[in-house]
């Protein structure tokens, strides 16, 4: 199965660069969005599996964006980025429903795989 992608970022150069990556190692990105207003809307109207989140976005950081998510029906898998190190957030990356962390440094398709297990 190839992963359906939404990528979530207020920065279009790392969208576009996020897709041309992940595109390139075969994941289908269905979609982008630049604030948490835009990706709940995408996250209805296209139903990813994954949901590439930025933690620092305009209207609501990332951890928001998460918790509402894993509330709603066939929530996708949520994979939080930042150009901040994990250790920056403490245990907030832990405790938030989200399947994991990717520097932004570090992202490619055999990262987020990883992340995702079962889901990639």
């Amino acid at each position: 199965m190839t992963a359906r992608v939404l990528i979530v970022d207020d920065h279009a150069s790392f969208r576009s660069l996020a897709r041309r990556l992940l595109v390139a190692e075969g994941f289908d990105v269905v979609g982008e969005a630049g604030d948490a207003a835009d990706a709940f809307d995408a996250v209805r109207c296209l139903a990813p599996d994954v949901v590439l989140l930025d933690i620092r976005l305009p209207d609501l950081d990332g951890f928001g964006v998460a918790e509402v998510l894993a509330g709603g029906d066939a929530a996708p898998a949520v994979v939080l980025v930042s150009s901040r190190a994990r250790d920056d957030y403490g245990r907030r990356v832990d405790t938030s429903p989200a399947r994991g962390f990717i520097a932004k440094d570090d992202l490619s398709g055999e990262a987020l795989r990883r992340v995702l297990g079962d889901v990639g």
